[in-house]
């Protein structure tokens, strides 16, 4: 599975991340962007909160995938919507797009600025839960 944003510096390579956390090795979890740009500070540290690590993420774009053959795709934004579209026009690859704010717009205190990636993150992860978390026993 492919998750994507506009630069694969902050939204998709945190929610690749809680995904891999979440599933394990139930699902192969890739993340790129429309452009590749440098991951964000921010972002790390709102996952490191979390206990996740991105620290050594290296931003990729679409066009540097070893292998586009992904059964979904979620997109994050409306540039990584378009260009998964495309990609996968002749392909039975589903696509979901979740519209996730881009916490880079917000300003103010560095702490105001990292409450942003902080909502992204807790909503990401929330939605995440939710589409891929395995039942428990006690859920059945």
């Amino acid at each position: 599975m492919l998750i994507a944003c506009t630069l694969n510096a902050v939204r998709s390579p945190m929610a690749a991340a809680m995904l891999r956390h979440i599933a394990g090795h139930r699902l192969f979890v890739e993340s790129a962007g429309v452009r590749a740009g440098q991951l964000d500070p921010l972002a790390a540290v709102a996952m490191e909160e979390v206990g996740l690590e991105i620290v050594n993420h290296r931003p990729q774009s679409f066009e540097e995938l070893e292998d586009t053959s992904f059964d979904l795709v979620i997109t994050l934004s409306p540039e990584a919507q378009h260009r998964a579209v495309e990609l996968t026009r002749t392909t039975a690859t589903r696509v979901e797009y979740w519209p996730t704010l881009d916490p880079t717009a917000v300003e103010g205190t560095r702490e105001q600025r990292l409450a942003a990636y902080r909502g992204v993150r807790d909503q990401l992860m929330l939605r995440l839960k939710a589409r891929f978390q395995a039942p428990t026993p006690a859920d059945t």
